[in-house]
């Protein structure tokens, strides 16, 4: 697939502070790309930067191998869902999909015939008529959506689209839209501080930290593979544990728990350890990995996972979780239990 979007050496300042950092990103035609991120690390700045309402201070922006410095933001090829959605009260569901079409003066057949398709293919059939406070909130979403999309712009930009919902419909509104970009074929670049959002929606997801990209990647080997303690720490439950000291055989924690770290060939002073890592009760032929011994505290109920706080004899406390099984169910406060972890799914780091 060619490129649609390529951003080279992207800069933004706003006086002293550096919102954006050497942003390079190359997102691919038909692709679902994420910015993931906390508040403040330059997510909504980089989107609105690509929409062309804020001028980069340094650096190239080109879609479509166009280069976009100087074209206002009514002539990208872009277009943006926002967090609030910006929808019509005073018009119905047709009138806010066509808003965009009549400005650009198509004759009224040719607006009717592409707003009745893009309402079917939103799953918006018959609403047409409808008055926007009489729509739930998962189908304003979709009118925001069929409104930019019924202008065919090369990439779609959503500025944390799913934010206002409550929980349930997000989770339902996660699926309907990876759906509705598989279908149109649009290049999405979704911005959100949900990890959840990104890892189930995106083909890939760029990691973003005071201004910069600290990884871009897909979903699978963001998860198991982060590059830096900030992704690890970000993207995920994790246990995260400040080092004493290391060599190239093992590392202990400030509290003083030894775990073996065969070939660690550099000096970590943080390591990161998923709670769906641990294996309770590990069996003898179970090979590479650390054996240890801990006290349960607390023992939580969470669904489909038991999970379980536990203190191992240094004192360091370990967030566990694992599948239901009935071999677990009968597990308490205050029992001692053996638990084992793989060599590599210790990750370590250098801050």
């Amino acid at each position: 697939m060619s490129s649609v979007l390529e951003i080279k050496d992207l800069n933004k300042n706003f006086g002293d502070f550096k919102a954006l950092q050497d942003i390079n990103l190359n997102v691919k035609e038909g692709e679902f790309v994420s910015v993931l991120g906390p508040s403040g690390c330059g997510k909504t700045t980089l989107l609105r930067v690509i929409a062309g309402f804020i001028e980069e201070s340094s650096g190239s922006i080109s879609i479509q191998k166009q280069p976009m410095k100087g074209i206002s933001p009514e002539n990208r090829p872009v277009n943006i869902v926002f967090q609030s959605l910006a929808l019509f009260p005073m018009m119905n569901v047709f009138e806010n999909v066509a808003f965009g079409l009549r400005r650009q003066g198509l004759k009224k057949d040719e607006i009717s015939k592409k707003v009745l398709k893009m309402l079917k293919r939103v799953g918006l059939e018959g609403y047409e008529k409808k008055k926007i406070n009489e729509l739930s909130g998962g189908q304003k979403q979709r009118v925001a959506i069929a409104r930019s999309l019924v202008m065919k712009p090369k990439i779609l930009l959503l500025d944390e689209p799913l934010s206002a919902l409550d929980r349930k419909l997000r989770e339902y509104m996660k699926v309907e839209l990876k759906d509705l970009q598989r279908e149109v074929g649009t290049t999405f670049i979704y911005i959100t501080h949900d990890q959840s959002e990104a890892l189930v929606m995106s083909d890939r997801v760029a990691v973003m930290n005071k201004g910069k990209i600290e990884q871009l990647d897909t979903p699978v080997n963001l998860y198991t593979h982060p590059n830096t303690a900030f992704v690890a720490g970000f993207v995920g439950e994790n246990n995260r544990f400040e080092l004493a000291n290391s060599d190239n055989n093992s590392i202990t924690t400030k509290n003083g728990w030894k775990l073996n770290m065969p070939d660690l060939d550099f000096t970590p002073n943080v390591m990161f350890m998923r709670p769906e890592a641990f294996i309770l009760e590990p069996t003898d032929d179970i090979k590479d990995i650390n054996r240890f011994q801990a006290t349960i505290k607390v023992v939580l109920f969470d669904g489909a996972n038991t999970k379980m706080s536990v203190v191992v004899d240094s004192g360091d406390e370990i967030l566990i979780s694992l599948p239901q099984n009935a071999k677990f169910q009968n597990l308490k406060s205050g029992d001692r239990v053996d638990i084992g972890i793989a060599y590599n799914n210790i990750k370590c780091y250098k801050e």
